[in-house]
């Protein structure tokens, strides 16, 4: 019965492996019949040639705040999100993060930040309260962000006092006080 069962399986990733090779050597060859090519100035844009500037009236904002790191992200407890407040056109994100270990934050790379000694950003004690009730404190901090939707660099310095570079970006800003 096992054999059967072995002979099956080795026929089945056979047929599998045909067919994917089959379907990659048809993707080398031309295609029949005519296809249009947009002439060189009627060039498609791809998706990075689509950026979008999103310009924000003043006020203040529920955001995504989303990091390259699962080590350094907003709380559970906010889901992900900050509050965006934008005034006279500078926008700034508030995100409580999930612990006290990150200390400071640098706009710019880790290796500027060990030099800079202005610009860095301070933590704030943030309240963040769970689905389940519990509130925990942690640390937030007022991020500047340069645009919407575009990453940016963000130096981080722990508790080890080593920095650390990161990329973030901030999307899908709503107005706070609109429900989802």
């Amino acid at each position: 019965m096992r054999k059967g069962y072995a002979i099956f399986f080795i026929v089945l990733m056979a047929a599998v492996l045909a067919g994917c090779a089959e379907k990659v050597n048809t993707q080398d060859q031309e295609p029949s019949g005519t296809l249009a090519v947009p002439e060189e100035d009627s060039k498609v844009p791809e998706d990075e040639d689509l950026d979008v500037v999103i310009e924000l009236a003043d006020g203040v904002y529920t955001a995504e705040f989303e990091t390259d790191s699962s080590m350094f992200h907003v709380s559970e407890a906010c889901e992900g999100k900050g509050t965006l407040t934008v005034e006279k056109g500078n926008m700034t994100i508030h995100v409580s993060l999930a612990s006290k270990n990150i200390v400071k934050l640098y706009c710019g790379l880790a290796e500027d930040a060990g030099k800079a000694e202005d610009g860095l950003l301070l933590p704030t004690e943030d309240t963040v309260t769970y689905s389940d009730g519990l509130s925990e404190v942690v640390y937030g901090f007022d991020i500047p962000v340069p645009a919407i939707g575009e990453e940016f660099d963000l130096a981080l310095i722990g508790k080890k006092g080593t920095w650390y570079d990161h990329k973030v970006r901030v999307t899908s800003p709503v107005p706070a006080d609109s429900k989802p």
